[in-house]
């Protein structure tokens, strides 16, 4: 069974003005479409991808050619990013996971800190994640191109609680060559109970 293009949990408007309407457009109905279309082309031609989902798919990536890990990681991190925000609402964590915040970096302006010199730093292009590692732990981390800590060849592996797309595709048009403007403003529109949620399943 093929791949399909998950759609947007909102309107491509919903994310304004952190992120405007015709970038959402051109991000998901292009960017991801293309990741979901090349990710099916690899899998058909392997048999043994068949009936895989996208995680087990990751979690064998390190013996996949480019086309497979560069669409699937593209697939599934796009599907994951867009589930992490949601329209402006002054969210902040709560619960187990503000516990967790506080314990793992002493407040959430250092978390916020610490994720932005991740992401601004990320040589090109790629992602910024904060991860729950084996240990429960939150750490902060990246990863090049459309590698994800699902890979099983993660530098830094974990289980992802949010993650920024740092390609210039995901802020050109409002924010230009000011990545680090992106990822302040992007905390905003983050969905800190779909986070909250995440981190549950992880703490238990």
């Amino acid at each position: 069974m093929a791949f399909e293009l998950p759609p947007l949990p909102y309107a491509y408007d919903a994310l304004e003005p952190v992120i405007d309407q015709e970038t959402m457009k051109f991000h998901h109905d292009k960017h991801h479409a293309a990741y979901t279309a090349k990710l099916n082309e690899g899998v058909e031609k392997d048999s043994a991808l068949a009936g895989k989902s996208i995680e087990d798919i990751l979690g064998m990536i390190s013996s996949q050619p480019p086309l497979v890990r560069n669409n699937g990681g593209g697939f599934w991190n796009h599907d994951f990013f867009w589930k992490t925000m949601a329209a402006k609402n002054g969210q902040a964590p709560s619960g187990k996971l503000a516990e967790a915040i506080d314990r793992d970096f002493g407040s959430l302006d250092k978390l916020k800190e610490e994720f932005n010199t991740k992401g601004a730093g990320q040589f090109g292009s790629g992602w910024a994640w904060l991860i729950a590692d084996a240990s429960g732990t939150l750490k902060v981390t990246s990863t090049p191109n459309q590698d994800n800590p699902l890979m099983d060849d993660a530098k830094e592996p974990g289980t992802p609680l949010l993650g920024n797309d740092v390609w210039e595709h995901a802020y050109y048009l409002t924010y230009k060559n000011d990545r680090p403007g992106y990822l302040k403003a992007w905390w905003d529109i983050v969905n800190w109970d779909v986070v909250g949620e995440r981190y549950a399943k992880v703490a238990g």
